[in-house]
């Protein structure tokens, strides 16, 4: 965040902030910055933090389980649930999810007749290596569900509260901080003699206008993502879906139908399965592509009728429309995943960099409040 200035004695050889071509807008802009901040501070503070500690949660999480690594065999895949949700046994299989660390591994959602849910990881060839209960909490699952949602339904109010905050702050930052015409320079560099408060607050909006651009799209895809339904059906995305399907016998096997899923976007690999419903003999499968920008939850969807193992649908996310595109887009941006390892490691260097400005900006701001002969 840029706390503006006020009263603040000029280090040698630095000009004074420039203002706006509106003087008078300025000082309520840079005063609703500064307690917007001071009220938001500690939250930012620690959805920076566990922002920074979770982009590589999926390797850590994998890797932290086991080392091992089975190429996928979807064959010995569907012999494993079998195993793990026999007929008559109550369990069903839900849905599998890539665990998005390491290659070749896979987490299965099963549902017991009660309704409740429990989870097993395994590798590529089915071979189980970690069988968590439902109330598992590792410290990894603890931080995504922090920085998500603090980790309740309620929790998500505040994170998206926080979010649309955070973006408004960081534009009225932008404008409080802006330079005149032949005054960037200046601007960028910090000062480096002079009063300390001055000396503080050049750092400060140096700092801040070096990286505002970036951090303000990966606050506001995340801001998005909290409201993903709402947005979707503002800019008209439609979701992937075609009419029940009637189930007609015993639904062919899930290797069948992943199979013919994989071969329907050649080159990819799987992301997500959905079972085929009561009223719904349909299998929903989300595969990545090679040319998607997500890493690792594909983004292109295929039904398959459960039925007869028949293509009912191919939906690649490259030829999606625009605004599909766009919403696809919002996670690997926020993530940093759509740059690659560079772009994550971007992610982390946003993350650092908002903990700087607010710890900077909090000390601008007691700094203020201190008799000038403090300086």
């Amino acid at each position: 965040m840029f706390w503006g200035p006020s009263k603040i004695a000029k280090p040698e050889g630095m000009t004074a902030p420039a203002s706006p071509a509106r003087p008078g807008l300025r000082r309520p802009i840079v005063t609703l910055h500064r307690w917007l901040s001071l009220g938001a501070a500690i939250f930012w503070l620690l959805q920076a933090l566990t922002g920074i500690l979770i982009v590589f949660h999926w390797e850590i999480t994998d890797r932290s389980i086991s080392a091992l690594h089975r190429p996928t065999n979807l064959a010995a895949i569907e012999q494993r649930l079998d195993a793990l949700a026999p007929p008559g046994s109550g369990d069903r299989v839900t849905t599998i999810w890539t665990a998005a660390g390491l290659a070749d591994r896979y987490i299965i959602y099963l549902e017991d007749e009660a309704g409740d849910s429990r989870k097993v990881r395994i590798l590529g060839d089915g071979t189980v290596i970690d069988a968590p209960g439902k109330n598992d909490s590792d410290l990894m699952g603890f931080l995504v569900g922090f920085h998500h949602d603090l980790l309740g339904s309620w929790g998500s109010w505040i994170v998206s509260i926080s979010g649309i905050l955070l973006c408004s702050n960081l534009l009225l930052g932008l404008v409080a901080a802006w330079p005149k015409r032949g005054t960037w320079r200046r601007a960028l560099i910090p000062a480096r003699r002079g009063p300390a408060t001055a000396r503080l607050y050049s750092w400060h909006r140096a700092v801040g206008l070096w990286a505002v651009v970036p951090a303000l799209v990966i606050a506001a895809t995340g801001t998005i993502l909290k409201f993903e339904v709402g947005v979707g059906a503002l800019i008209g995305v439609e979701p992937v879906s075609l009419p029940d399907n009637p189930p007609a016998g015993k639904p062919v096997g899930f290797a069948a139908a992943a199979t013919t899923a994989l071969q329907a976007v050649p080159g990819s690999t799987l992301t997500q399965a959905a079972w085929p419903k009561d009223e719904d003999a349909t299998y929903r499968f989300r595969v990545r592509a090679p040319d998607e920008i997500r890493r690792a939850y594909g983004a292109s969807v295929v039904m398959i009728d459960a039925n007869s193992g028949s293509i009912r649908g191919v939906y690649p996310i490259a030829a999606a429309e625009p605004a599909r595109s766009f919403m696809s887009a919002l996670f690997p941006i926020h993530t940093g995943e759509a740059g690659g390892l560079a772009g994550r490691l971007l992610s982390i260097a946003i993350g650092l960099w908002l903990i700087t400005m607010i710890v900077a900006g909090i000390a601008l701001w007691i700094k203020r409040r201190k008799p000038r002969a403090s300086d």
